[in-house]
């Protein structure tokens, strides 16, 4: 229901570089990683003779910038950029394609989620770092790239996609059935929490009354943005705790006058990395939501951007962070309380509906049904040949009511869709106790069936 390139983005925070004095930028790098740098350094850094060199001996996260390179990359982060329109994240085969942007140029040329770049204008990516892909990825304004892509099932592809300028919206939103407020979150942007909010007041005022929040393949962003963001649950005063190379310590959210209400339900894939993670064991570790989906990308790290003296910068990983009570995220990600194998949004949807009809009774769901299904109810008694348009509802979970038409049989109801029902989707029907038999007696009590189409 929803993204750049914007990169996978990784948590960062921006510090200001201490006052030294250094011979060279290259020392300046050093200086820094020997000082601050948390993970395991593959390699010896007194042998290394470009800043390059130093790079590749640390973790995929850390980056050095020219001055270019960090401009598309602060770009990346606030969703503007000139690119063929995807969200990436580094693989061990290339470069992975974690969303692909429908006004994007990749799109129009058939570039999927899952397709791996693993070569650019002749050029292997392999071994690459996201910011030196996506050096070469982006360009001016109508220029061409020729791009390999490594499939799913194993083919590989090239393409020659033109680059063009497009600004994609960091939150969309839309008013689900049963008042149902959605929010798709693309990025931690340093607005995203303001943008959040702004959303969730504009479907409150439609008549919200619960929310579903998607952070599916969102890779990150500003720390500063899942701090506030984890601030408008009023369950969850702590943000999470972190680990840099010389202490621990534990650091609080930051409140909002918006806040979510409990029962708030949180999508997450597999692509869902740094930020999204973050904010997510925040809510799980105090209970402040209900998180759906796979289990989670497991970056947790958190990087710092150094400005270094030369004009470049440094993105350079500074810190593990865990969930508030501990939960490790690096490596492993983050599992879902109710763990998902198709779009959550069905899911979450579907009990987000149910929750609001606990007096109506569950039917045996319907599982791979054709496109073309009509359904049939079978009542007690006889049903009144009249039925109230809204006495029987066909939903699309993760939308809104379908058109159908009724056709009684006695003590049958028919449900015809005016449409063909959409193949992998999954639908809830519900007959509500306004539904009269041929005496003008209304049902006891309604009765709901969860559907889903092969």
């Amino acid at each position: 229901m929803k993204k750049i390139i914007p990169i996978l983005l990784g948590l960062f925070l921006l510090f200001i570089l201490p006052i030294q004095s250094f011979a060279s930028t290259f020392d300046e790098v050093k200086w820094l990683i020997q000082n601050d740098y948390v993970g395991e350094i593959k390699g010896d850094l007194n042998r290394a003779t470009t800043i390059d060199e130093m790079i590749e001996m640390l973790d995929p996260y850390s980056s050095y910038f020219t001055k270019e390179e960090f401009d598309a990359f602060t770009n990346s982060i606030e969703m503007t950029t000139v690119g063929i329109g995807v969200v990436i994240e580094k693989h061990e085969n290339g470069i992975l394609i974690v969303d692909v942007i429908e006004s994007g140029s990749a799109y129009k040329a058939g570039v999927v989620a899952g397709d791996i770049i693993i070569n650019v204008n002749g050029q292997s990516i392999v071994g690459l770092s996201i910011e030196q892909a996506q050096a070469l990825i982006l360009g001016k304004e109508n220029t061409t790239v020729d791009i390999t892509f490594l499939k799913e099932d194993g083919t590989q592809t090239t393409k020659k996609i033109t680059r063009i300028p497009f600004s994609m919206p960091n939150v969309t939103s839309k008013l689900l059935y049963g008042n149902v407020g959605y929010i798709g979150l693309s990025s931690f942007s340093e607005n995203g929490t303001t943008l959040v909010k702004n959303a969730y007041t504009k479907l409150k005022n439609q008549g919200a009354t619960s929310f579903i929040l998607d952070l599916q393949n969102n890779g990150g962003g500003y720390v500063s943005t899942a701090e506030k963001l984890i601030g408008m649950f009023p369950n969850a005063p702590y943000a999470y705790k972190l680990k840099t190379s010389d202490n621990t310590y534990q650091e609080t959210s930051i409140s909002q006058n918006v806040k979510f209400p409990e029962d708030t339900r949180i999508l997450v894939n597999r692509f869902s990395a740094s930020a999204s993670e973050m904010t997510a064991a925040a809510l799980i570790d105090q209970n402040a939501a209900i998180v759906y989906g796979e289990n989670t990308y497991g970056k947790g790290t958190m990087q710092s951007l150094y400005p270094l003296s030369d004009g470049s910068y440094l993105k350079l990983t500074m810190a593990e962070f865990f969930g508030p009570n501990g939960t490790v995220v690096k490596d492993i990600g983050l599992k879902p309380q109710v763990v998902t194998t198709t779009n959550p949004i069905f899911k979450a949807h579907y009990d987000s509906i149910t929750k609001e009809l606990s007096k109506y009774k569950e039917s045996k769901s319907l599982l791979e049904v054709p496109v073309s299904k009509t359904f049939k109810i079978t009542f007690t008694k006889p049903v009144k040949e009249q039925i109230d348009a809204n006495a029987i509802e066909l939903v699309e979970l993760g939308g809104s009511k379908v058109d159908v038409n009724f056709e009684v049989n006695n003590n049958q109801v028919i449900v015809k869709p005016v449409k063909p029902l959409k193949a992998g989707y999954q639908y809830i029907l519900i007959a509500h106790p306004t539904l009269q038999d041929s005496h003008g007696n209304a049902l006891k009590s309604g009765q709901y069936i969860h559907i889903t189409v092969e």
